[in-house]
Order: C-alpha cells, then structure tokens, then sequence
C-alpha cells in the first residue's frame, strides 16, 4: 500500500490533503517496510497546549500511528505526547507521556527504550523542544537510521522563547557550512559535537517548492 493512500484512508495531515510528507517518506522508508524496526513518533494527534488546549484534552484518535501499524508491518512503534494517548491499545505499540520542554523529561521518558532506526518530531513544533528532543535522542538512533523534523516553517506562540534560534535555520547553517550556529554557545556546541555521526542531511520546502519556506528536515545518521 502506497503510504500516501494509508494516510488519506486514516485521516493523517501527512498525506495528501495537506502536508504531502508521506510523498517524501514512502520513498526514504522502502528499506525498512519489512523490517523489525523501531520507529518512534512525537506528537500524535493535532492540538493540545501548542494550540491552548489543555494537555489533558480528550483523545479518541491516532491517525498517523494507525497508518505507521499498517505500514510497517513487522514495526515497533513507539509514540510520544503530552497528551494521554494510553488507551489505545496494540501488540506492536507502546506510548510514552512526556512534556517536551525540559531534556531531562525526555531523558527521564526513554530512558529504558531500545535503539531507534527512525525518529520522527512532529510535536509541538516549539524551536526548544525541537532542539531538546534531537540533542537527547540522535544518539539513540542506529547507525543508517534517520531522523525527521516536521512543521518548521511554524512555531506556536505560546511556546517559543524570543531570540532563540529556530530550527530551520539551525540545520540550514549545517547544510550551507558542516557547522551549527546557534545563538545560544553551549547548544551550538552540543550540536557540532554531533556532526562526525551525521551523513546527510537534507531540508525540503512547503511542498517540495523551493521559492516556500522550509517545512521539513530529515538528517541520516552515519
């Protein structure tokens, strides 16, 4: 099954209808559709506190785990949200609860986790969190897995810290010079120690049109 149809099937903003990520992602994720993978997901369901939601909404769906389950068929999936998603329930699932706006809750959250061949962000898409979520969990990725930040081009008010630089134009300065500049010293140096682990990193615009903004980054480890 083509990965786009899964997620216009199951209502997923990653398909057709919105986004086109699942365009991009059917090719990249070919090599592991048969594999006994571990693939973890952050954020899984749209709205919560990004959007002033409380985090203890109600939840009733997980549209892109759905379509991860039936993707990846010999799959561990693992998903991660601030939000309680731990009703659903199947043998190739595990959630996590977790507020991204500390790295030692996700320290603290994954702890016990076994190694990842891919990670994708698509939580509240604050720079921070970003940030956190990549310093602490790219070392957790396996050598030839990759790691997938969604929904640059957009950071919730509520979240972001003023100054701070965005993670689009983080992964830009490394795509343009094999160096992470950062405004803030100690990050900046926490990322460039990561550069000998990366083989490729790649930013795509708003539905793939290069004169858009950046909305997609994907970084393959070595």
């Amino acid at each position: 099954m083509n990965l786009t149809d899964l997620a216009d099937r199951y209502g997923s903003d990653k398909g057709s209808k919105k986004h086109r990520y699942t365009e991009l992602y059917h090719m990249l994720f070919q090599p592991f559709v048969n594999r006994k993978i571990t693939f973890m997901e952050m954020g899984l369901l749209i709205g919560g506190p990004e959007h002033g939601i409380d985090a203890d909404r109600e939840t009733k769906d997980l549209p892109s785990i759905r379509m991860w389950l039936d993707y990846f068929k010999k799959a561990q999936i693992v998903g991660l949200d601030v939000s309680d998603f731990s009703w659903f329930e199947h043998d190739r699932f595990q959630f996590i609860r977790c507020d991204m706006d500390k790295r030692q809750n996700i320290v603290d959250a994954v702890g016990d986790a076994p190694a990842f061949d891919i990670i994708l962000d698509d939580a509240s898409h604050a720079s921070h969190h970003q940030q956190n979520a990549f310093l602490t969990l790219f070392p957790k990725l396996k050598s030839g897995g990759m790691y997938i930040i969604e929904d640059l081009r957009w950071q919730p008010p509520a979240y972001e810290i003023r100054g701070l630089t965005k993670t689009a134009a983080l992964f830009q300065s490394y795509v343009n010079t094999r160096q992470f500049e950062h405004s803030d010293p100690n990050t900046a140096e926490e990322f460039n120690a990561l550069r000998d682990d990366i083989s490729g990193c790649f930013v795509f615009q708003v539905r793939y049109q290069k004169h858009r903004r950046d909305q997609v980054a994907v970084i393959h480890k070595r």
